[in-house]
């Protein structure tokens, strides 16, 4: 396949450029650092994050809600910050990203699920935004993935078809989905199976 073909990336931030802000793992941490209930964080986290993610309240409004309910013996400034402190970049595929953009000049645009403050902390803790040319996040557009729109939308902003797209992404079931629009798609699972598919489709 020839690497004229593709266009533009099209990129998850958790689990591919970055690690995943606020999952499953690093709740558990909170949790027992802070000594919170475990059971009755995740179900107040699973009632209301998406709609965080979809940028339909605050990040404070999100930590009324399933932490700050009740009066805790630490402030909310430390908890956020523990929560900034959790992200962490993966710079092989940061490097990936930036050489290959550098050396065949496509566009890079990001579609991701992330809440609007975790998400403006991780572009400018890690850059993202030298070599990334459109962000498509959740918490911007209203839209989450797996809504099949938020890649409609991409295709829109990028001004680009879907042939002319290759996405990657961690989670299977949106590649598929973004595969569903005609996009190719790419199911990230570490950084030397990632790096050869790309250099299948001319990208080395």
């Amino acid at each position: 396949m020839a690497k004229t073909q593709i266009k533009c990336l099209f990129t998850d931030i958790g689990g591919v450029l970055l690690n995943n802000g606020w999952d499953r793992r690093k709740r558990a941490q909170a949790v027992e650092k802070f000594k919170l209930d475990a059971e009755e964080t995740n179900e107040r986290h699973h009632l209301t994050f998406d709609t965080y993610e979809e940028g339909k309240i605050t990040l404070d409004e999100y930590l009324d809600r399933v932490v700050f309910y009740k009066k805790r013996s630490f402030s909310r400034k430390t908890f956020k910050e523990y929560m900034f402190n959790l992200s962490a970049p993966y710079p092989e595929m940061i490097d990936l990203m930036k050489s290959l953009k550098k050396k065949y000049g496509f566009h890079i645009a990001v579609v991701s699920n992330e809440g609007r403050e975790l998400n403006d902390h991780r572009i400018k803790q890690f850059g993202l935004n030298s070599f990334v040319d459109f962000f498509i996040s959740s918490s911007f557009v209203h839209i989450r993935k797996p809504d099949a729109d938020i890649f409609k939308l991409a295709l829109d902003i990028a001004q680009v078809q879907p042939e002319d797209v290759l996405f990657i992404d961690d989670r299977e079931m949106f590649v598929q989905v973004a595969e569903k629009q005609g996009i190719r798609g790419l199911w990230h699972k570490d950084y030397e199976s990632t790096k050869k598919i790309l250099a299948s489709y001319g990208f080395k």
